[in-house]
């Protein structure tokens, strides 16, 4: 059995869950924070980070993402995530690394900086600066997400795709930690609401992080 190591505000290791949700695939949560560094766990990923997935029985172990995500991928037929032509796979994981990269370095980490970490791990208040130009930085990406939108149903093309996951990932954590102001997004919060009414999605909606409160319209897909 698969044993997934993450915390609830991890935006990759919500990629990976909604890929496994899409693909049927069956798994176990375990509860890693890895900011505590555990000695255990980063004997296990040497980068400390999450996720990590694992199935003891037939000794796997798979670290970051996009290589989880990979692997399923090849390894399960159903609900192909990464589908198309060469350029439409390419324009695929292209905007899943936009997201990975570029969203969550202006946008998710900052909040979980601000929101998270300095609560739980330096009890320090949030930088009200920081949590402006994250929130500022949102509005840029959403901008770039509904220009995305009007051209086609999902963010990679005609079909569901990693892109989606990959984004819905970023985006879900930023607005559970009421980082995204959706006023002026019609087509993203469209989007976002059918994102949110997935079966994959709806383990993510009933989560919270422990004296981290959602934003009140989270576990709303008509928000």
């Amino acid at each position: 059995m698969w044993q997934l190591l993450q915390f609830p505000l991890c935006p990759f290791s919500r990629k990976v869950r909604l890929l496994l949700g899409e693909k049927g695939v069956g798994y176990t949560l375990v509860r890693e924070n890895p900011w505590e560094r555990r000695d255990e766990f980063i004997d296990m990923n040497p980068a400390g980070q999450t996720p990590v997935i694992t199935d003891a029985q037939r000794d796997i172990r798979l670290i970051d993402s996009l290589v989880i995500c990979e692997y399923f991928e090849e390894t399960v037929d159903k609900a192909q995530m990464i589908n198309g032509t060469a350029i439409q796979r390419a324009e695929i994981r292209r905007l899943a690394t936009w997201f990975d990269t570029f969203f969550f370095r202006d946008v998710t980490e900052r909040l979980l900086g601000e929101r998270v970490l300095k609560r739980i791990v330096t009890k320090a208040s949030p930088d009200a600066r920081v949590l402006r130009e994250a929130m500022k930085s949102a509005v840029e990406y959403l901008d770039y997400t509904d220009y995305l939108l009007d051209r086609h149903n999902w963010m990679g093309g005609a079909t569901l795709s990693l892109a989606d996951l990959a984004a819905a990932a970023q985006i879900s954590v930023a607005d559970y930690l009421g980082g995204i102001d959706w006023k002026n997004h019609e087509q993203t919060a469209r989007w976002y609401g059918g994102m949110k009414s997935r079966p994959s999605f709806r383990p993510l909606l009933s989560e919270r992080m422990e004296g981290i409160p959602a934003s009140p319209h989270y576990h709303d897909v008509n928000f």
